[in-house]
């Protein structure tokens, strides 16, 4: 094993936010430390208020800590400025939301097309990777359809197929099944086991659903801004190895 084999894919040290000054200063993160390994299926779970989703922004490149240190692959983010975070997210971080957040009169081959446009990629080649993703989350022959078109599950599987476009390393699933109904939330959830379990695609989920949480092979819990537990275990059909 090389020695870049053992540096996690993911490192918080430490990790603070805190926002306002002075007597309405308020500490969202109070020295988070943890550490995601390659390849791993995470849910993240707390009460509201609890640091989750301010962690949540950190790992995406969407907020900066107000200290510690935040590793990518060995590389000190933190350090980074607004343009290399970008290309960070750009290149290594797929990102699924609640609210799909679908461009509502376009295709779902040219919403799945988006990251690939911002990145530069020539029109065949995007076409082309759009139809494979979507073809990956169950949708193909759905590619000339609009979101008004499309049930909310099949939406959330377009949002999925536009994240995983660009070939992530990392998922950022925020409330992912919040907007579905039992039995489209555990077609999501398989649909994330696989992706982890067949493509290795490192899974990062925030939910506050516990058998949602079930499908993940880890579990941390966020209470006051500090990790409360992280516990590991064997998810539904097989996630992660």
């Amino acid at each position: 094993m090389s020695a870049a084999d053992d540096v996690p894919l993911i490192r918080l040290a430490g990790i603070t936010k805190t926002y306002g000054e002075g007597e309405v200063a308020y500490q969202a993160l109070c020295g988070i430390d943890l550490e995601v390994n390659a390849g791993e299926f995470v849910a993240i779970m707390g009460p509201s208020g609890s640091g989750k989703s301010t962690a949540m922004n950190i790992l995406g490149c969407l907020d900066t800590p107000s200290s510690g240190e935040y590793l990518f692959r060995g590389i000190h983010v933190e350090r980074l400025g607004r343009n290399q975070r970008a290309l960070l997210r750009r290149h290594s971080l797929g990102f699924v939301f609640q609210g799909f957040n679908l461009l509502a009169r376009t295709s779902a081959q040219e919403n799945v097309e988006l990251p690939l446009l911002y990145r530069g990629e020539v029109a065949p080649e995007r076409h082309a990777a759009a139809r494979r993703a979507l073809a990956r989350v169950g949708l193909n022959g759905w590619e000339t359809h609009t979101p008004a078109e499309l049930s909310g599950g099949q939406q959330q599987r377009v949002a999925i197929a536009r994240a995983i476009v660009t070939q992530p390393d990392v998922l950022l699933a925020d409330e992912p099944t919040g907007n579905l109904d039992s039995k489209r939330s555990h077609e999501i959830m398989k649909l994330l086991v696989e992706l982890n379990r067949d493509q290795g695609i490192t899974i990062l989920m925030v939910t506050h659903e516990p058998d949602m949480a079930d499908y993940a092979r880890r579990i941390i819990t966020f209470v006051d801004g500090a990790v409360a537990s992280d516990e590991r275990r064997n998810g539904k059909n097989g996630a992660s190895r």
